[in-house]
C-alpha cells in the first residue's frame, strides 16, 4: 500500500429481506419531524411508501414530504428541501429511492443552514463544510451509486448547465441505510443495467489510477468479477435474489471508500459524463457506458501494464502470443461487449447528444485523469470518438 490513509465509515447497514424491520429502532434516535424524500411514483406503486409512512406514524413522527426528485437531482429541488427543513425544524431526512434521491438528501442536509449560496460554496468552490447539518437515513430501491454509504452528492444546476459532484465528510454520510434487494425487483431493466454499469465505472475509476498492485486492486478485481457474473444472471431473471443481492452489495462496496484506499483514483470518465448529463439529462450509467470505451482506448497506453492485467484478470483474456497492446485492447473490447450485453448505448448520439454539444461539453468538463492528464482538446477528441 503506497499511500497512507485513514479509513472511517460511520454508516450502519441493514441488509436483507427483513432490513426494513430495523427502521423503527433507528427512528428512536431522532427527534419528532422527518422529511421523507423520494422520487416520482415507484415507491407508491410498490407499496413501500405506505410501509414507510406507517412505521413513521407508529413511531410518533411528524412527516413532511418532498416528492418528485429527478434522476439527475436539481439545485432547485435541493433548495426546496432545504426550505422545508428550516420551516419545519426537521430532525431527520429519510431518503427512499435510488442514488439520486440519496444524493439530493445529502445536498439538503448541508444546504439547509448554509448562510451562503451552497451551490457556489460546496459544489463549485469546494470549500470545507462548516455549518450545521441534518442527519440522513436511506432506504435503497436501486443499486448502483453507492450513495447509501458515502458522502457523495451530485447535483445539476440547470440554469448554469453544470452537473457537479461533491464528496462531503463522514458526518454527512447516511447514519443508517436499509438495503433489501427485493426492493430493486420492480426497477425497469434499463435502470437496473444503468446501475450495474455505474458500479462497474466506480470500480474502474479507482482501479485505473497509476498506483498499481496493492491490496485494493485485488479487492476491486474480485468485486468486478462478481458484478459481471451477477449481472449476467440478473439479465436472465430479474428476480434472482442471489444475483440482485450481489449486485446491490457490489454497488455499496464499490463506492463506500474501501475500494479507493491507497489509490490516487481517476474519475475523469465521471467528469465527462456529468457534463454529458447536464446537456442531455441522460441516465448516469448510460452516459458512463457511452464514454468509457473511447476514454480507455485513448489513455490505455499510458498505463499499459494495468490494462493488460485488467484484460487477463477481469475478462480472462488469453494473452499467449499477443502483444501487450493487443491484450489491453482485447480487454477494452470485452468491456464494450459487456456494455452491449447489458443493452446500454455505446454512442453519445443514442443519448440525444448532438455534434454541436460536443465542444460545449468538452469546455465545461473539469479536466483531470489518472494515467494521462487530459486537456479540453483531449476530452473533445474522446467525445468525438464516442459520438
Amino acid at each position: 500500500m503506497k499511500y497512507d490513509f485513514c479509513y472511517y465509515n460511520p454508516t450502519k447497514i441493514y441488509f436483507g429481506k427483513t432490513a426494513l424491520d430495523n427502521l423503527a429502532g433507528e427512528l428512536k434516535n431522532y427527534g419528532e419531524t422527518v422529511l421523507l424524500v423520494y422520487g416520482k411514483s415507484s415507491i407508491k406503486k410498490t407499496g413501500l411508501y405506505d410501509k414507510i409512512v406507517d412505521i413513521l406514524k407508529e413511531s410518533g413522527k411528524k412527516v413532511v414530504e418532498l416528492a418528485g426528485i429527478k434522476s439527475n437531482p436539481t439545485y432547485k429541488q435541493m433548495m426546496e428541501g432545504a426550505r422545508l427543513v428550516r420551516e419545519n425544524n426537521v430532525d431527520l431526512i429519510l431518503a427512499a429511492g435510488g442514488g439520486s434521491v440519496i444524493d439530493c438528501a445529502k445536498g439538503i442536509s448541508v444546504s439547509a443552514y448554509c448562510e451562503e449560496d451552497p451551490w457556489k460554496k460546496y459544489w463549485v468552490e469546494f470549500k470545507p463544510l462548516d455549518n450545521k447539518t441534518v442527519p440522513v437515513g436511506s432506504i435503497l430501491t436501486m443499486a448502483g451509486t453507492g450513495s447509501e454509504m458515502n458522502g457523495g452528492s451530485v447535483i445539476t444546476n440547470e440554469d448554469e448547465m453544470l452537473k457537479n459532484g461533491r464528496v462531503f465528510p463522514p458526518e454527512v454520510y447516511p447514519k443508517f441505510s436499509i438495503l433489501n434487494p427485493e426492493y430493486t425487483y420492480t426497477v425497469p431493466k434499463n435502470q437496473m443495467v444503468s446501475g450495474v454499469f455505474d458500479t462497474m465505472s466506480h470500480l474502474m475509476e479507482q482501479y485505473f489510477s497509476g498506483d498499481d498492485d496493492n491490496v485494493t486492486d485485488y479487492i476491486i478485481e474480485g468485486v468486478m468479477e462478481n458484478l459481471i457474473k451477477s449481472a449476467e444472471k440478473a439479465l436472465e431473471n430479474q428476480e434472482d435474489y442471489e444475483a440482485r443481492s450481489n449486485i446491490m452489495w457490489c454497488a455499496t462496496i464499490g463506492l463506500n471508500t474501501i475500494t479507493g484506499l491507497s489509490k490516487k483514483q481517476d474519475w475523469e470518465v465521471h467528469m465527462i459524463e456529468h457534463q454529458v448529463g447536464a446537456y442531455t439529462d441522460c441516465p448516469h450509467g448510460a452516459g458512463l457506458a457511452a464514454v468509457s470505451p473511447s476514454y480507455y482506448r485513448y489513455i490505455y497506453k499510458y498505463g499499459l501494464d494495468k490494462f493488460v492485467r485488467f484484460a487477463e484478470k477481469v475478462w480472462n483474456v488469453e494473452s499467449s502470443g499477443m502483444t501487450k497492446e493487443e491484450t489491453a485492447e482485447a480487454g477494452i473490447t470485452k468491456l464494450a461487449e459487456f456494455i452491449e450485453k447489458l443493452g446500454l448505448p455505446l454512442h453519445l448520439k443514442e443519448l440525444g447528444a448532438t455534434e454541436e454539444m460536443l465542444p460545449l461539453i468538452a469546455q465545461s468538463t473539469i479536466p483531470g485523469g489518472g494515467y494521462k492528464k487530459l486537456s479540453a482538446e483531449d476530452i473533445l477528441n474522446i467525445l468525438k470518438e464516442a459520438y
